[in-house]
């Protein structure tokens, strides 16, 4: 985990979020007739090619000013997609009355992450009323969290991710006793019930840049095996905010008259911006990893 960010490392994450703001974000505001303001802020979906994929185009702005309308969060709740085509494939079906949801916690073993447990207690204080499997440190068994995947409606897993370059579909989730629940374990599975995914995990969207066109990650595998939406992180979060993000973004979906997949995108928005405000804005390690994709 990166633990904290030095001057020159904040003043290069703030100048590429303002060329993004400045040159790809900014000139298409007037097409397509965004504003600020509003009851709900509409959806964007980000389809990148190439190196552009490893942009945090979500987090363009300009961020030496608080005034409103200098940044794509003040416009658009943003969601990526690896093809446009993808985002035709989503059920339109209703969602159930109360989601099933699965938590996946890995506290111990390789470097220790001791807010993943503090992670799915927040999760299961702010869900009281939701039907919710929790699987932690040694019970998190590939065997197990499988059977749990099949049986559930959304999956959340707080543990370590690791990205596989040399072969993209053996990028894995690490569980108990070090055991790897790989990528292509999880396209192999019959998931019948699948809407969301919440992958609370080191670079859990991160590609690789020679395979960059491919868009091959762990976020973009549980979309091909049938998860409509995804949560996931760029590159490293840190342990302690991760907690907070995910208490936030469930009080947030559970909140609602219903609890709907398809609200994920806005709930993260609201969880990060919370996170973002916290920090003054300036701790952008903290905040900007997080990513939605999907429908």
């Amino acid at each position: 985990m990166i633990k904290n960010e030095n001057y020159v490392n904040i003043i290069t994450r703030k100048s590429i979020l303002s060329e993004l703001w400045l040159h790809v974000v900014q000139p298409i505001l007037p097409a397509l007739e965004l504003q600020t303001g509003g009851n709900e802020l509409p959806r964007i979906w980000w389809c990148p090619t190439g190196p552009a994929t490893f942009l945090p185009i979500h987090a363009a702005g300009l961020y030496d000013t608080k005034e409103r309308g200098h940044k794509i969060t003040d416009f658009a709740v943003s969601s990526y997609t690896p093809t446009v085509g993808a985002l035709f494939k989503g059920s339109h079906s209703a969602p159930p009355e109360m989601p099933k949801l699965l938590t996946i916690a890995q506290p111990y073993g390789r470097s220790a992450l001791p807010g993943t447990l503090d992670e799915v207690r927040r999760i299961e204080a702010r869900a009281k009323n939701a039907n919710i499997t929790s699987l932690v440190d040694s019970q998190a068994t590939v065997e197990e969290v499988l059977r749990g995947m099949t049986e559930s409606h959304w999956v959340h897993f707080a543990c370590h991710g690791v990205q596989d370059k040399r072969s993209p579909t053996d990028s894995s989730l690490i569980l108990a006793d070090e055991a790897r629940l790989k990528l292509s374990d999880i396209i192999d599975l019959a998931l019948p019930h699948s809407e969301l995914a919440f992958l609370s995990a080191c670079q859990t969207a991160t590609g690789y840049e020679l395979l960059s066109e491919e868009a091959i990650h762990l976020a973009a595998g549980m979309l091909l095996a049938g998860y409509q939406g995804v949560i996931a992180t760029m590159w490293s979060i840190m342990d302690r905010e991760a907690p907070h993000v995910a208490e936030d973004f469930y009080e947030r979906l559970f909140g609602e008259e219903r609890a709907d997949h398809r609200r994920a995108a806005h709930a993260l928005h609201y969880a990060v911006e919370r996170l973002r405000n916290s920090k003054g804005g300036r701790s952008f390690l903290s905040w900007v990893p997080f990513v939605h994709m999907g429908v």
